[in-house]
């Protein structure tokens, strides 16, 4: 199913409670080792490291951040990450934005819905291919975030890729992809996810395309699992189920290049060899995936039911407690049992902006027009909710247990406004007639009291 370029690595035995060649937790203080006795014990900077390897940490938080959030990863690989032979140089991939990123003549205060961005006739590979459809917060001072949908066509061969800004959290709707890290393999497929942690070095590779999915770049705090309250210990996403991958590493002398996002921009160096030279690791900053058919969803078992909240996978935080920098919330397969209630989303307006994507089947607000692949946006404090097909529906159901069957959809959620890019607003399948689901809503007051 894979091609065969990533065969170069040798990868650490499966130990005792691994899976795969992934090791189970979020979070977990994990240790791998690719070769028996590369990773030192009791220590982490010893005069001399064994196989004549190099110590390097990757610290994913201040050195001060409190313990409990404190994130870092001690590598021992071939070569130490400075060396390159080249200075940086800038270049340009066109289509991959970071904000702030607000176009004069786009106009990003509506209701928008896009449908799949078709593929190219071009090899696409995971930087080109990249399309970025929304902006919001500032790159520079670390809020925010970006919405992007990638599409591959193409892997990439002695060129490998690093952000300084960003973890990016993947979302695949269509084919699948292998990213090959300097801490191990993650292969991910449609109905699943990987986040990429900053400034971890990796390799995309086509593994079934062509590939598309949707991406979110965050900007700000990383990921961390919601606080579930009065729900408790269980349920929802659970620690266990997240795959971070056991050590895996190349030893290539080859001409390659890296390529760098910082601050918004993107620079190349050229380097002799294969960056993804760690043996062993240890530490709680590395790459892991999710199977999103996992997440165990909670709702109402009488009447009315909790905000879209409750479907809470990941959230990154902001400096204000309880309101997200980016929230990523799930809507799959559940049953409805709720007793004289309206059972979709309700009508409302949100300090929140809400990026809606579809991965497979229908969602339930509108059962016509958002498609798998599909996108919509609805900004803060702007109003929408079910068309009239769905309200019509819902309203008249007779309510009796039902399941949502043959559905998933996800929502990137954020705090800041969303401006739309160029390539969103006039180069995407926008749906011009989107607005006119809602324009066929009718009246139903005749000043008489009582439900009907």
């Amino acid at each position: 199913m894979y091609d065969k370029h990533p065969s170069d690595l040798t990868r650490a035995a499966t130990p005792t409670g691994t899976h795969e060649g992934y090791m189970p937790g979020f979070g977990n203080d994990f240790e791998t080792e690719a070769l028996p006795g590369a990773l030192p014990q009791g220590m982490n900077s010893p005069q001399k490291c064994d196989y004549g390897l190099y110590g390097e940490q990757l610290s994913g938080t201040a050195f001060t951040a409190p313990s409990h959030q404190n994130e870092r990863t001690w590598c021992y690989r071939i070569r130490p990450s400075v060396k390159h032979s080249s200075r940086y140089a800038r270049i340009d991939l066109p289509y991959w934005k970071s904000a702030p990123h607000i176009v004069d003549d786009v106009v990003s205060l509506g209701q928008y819905r896009w449908d799949p961005v078709p593929h190219a006739d071009e090899a696409l590979t995971w930087l080109t291919g990249m399309r970025t459809m929304t902006t919001a917060g500032d790159v520079n001072t670390q809020v925010g975030m970006a919405s992007h949908i990638y599409m591959v066509t193409a892997s990439m061969v002695d060129e490998y890729f690093y952000s300084a800004d960003s973890e990016l959290l993947v979302v695949p709707q269509q084919g699948r992809l292998r990213f090959c890290t300097e801490l191990g393999v993650i292969d991910v497929a449609p109905q699943e996810i990987a986040i990429i942690p900053r400034g971890l070095v990796y390799r995309v590779e086509l593994g079934e395309g062509p590939a598309r999915g949707f991406v979110c770049e965050n900007y700000g705090q990383k990921f961390d699992l919601p606080g579930r309250g009065p729900i408790g210990a269980n349920c929802m996403a659970n620690r266990r189920d997240f795959k971070t991958p056991v050590a895996a590493f190349e030893d290539r002398e080859t001409p390659s290049t890296v390529t760098i996002k910082w601050c918004g921009q993107f620079h190349r160096c050229e380097i002799g060899h294969s960056p993804l030279d760690v043996v062993a690791w240890h530490g709680n900053y590395a790459p892991c995936k999710y199977d999103l058919t996992n997440y165990c969803p909670i709702g109402a078992i009488l009447f009315d039911h909790p905000d879209p909240s409750i479907f809470t996978v990941l959230t990154a935080p902001s400096g204000v407690p309880g309101t997200a920098n980016i929230d990523f919330v799930l809507f799959r397969e559940r049953w409805m049992v709720m007793e004289d209630t309206f059972r979709p989303p309700w009508y409302h307006k949100n300090i929140m902006s809400e990026l809606m994507g579809n991965i497979y089947g229908q969602y339930d607000a509108k059962p016509q027009g958002f498609v798998p692949g599909g996108m919509s946006l609805h900004n803060m404090m702007l109003p929408h909710g079910p068309d009239r097909e769905a309200f019509e529906k819902a309203s008249n159901a007779e309510l009796k247990p039902e399941k949502l069957d043959n559905t998933m959809s996800f929502m990137f959620e954020t705090r800041f406004p969303q401006h739309l890019t160029r390539f969103a607003a006039q180069e995407a399948p926008l749906q011009d007639d989107y607005i006119d689901c809602w324009a066929d809503i009718e009246k139903k007051f005749d000043g008489t009291s009582g439900r009907k």
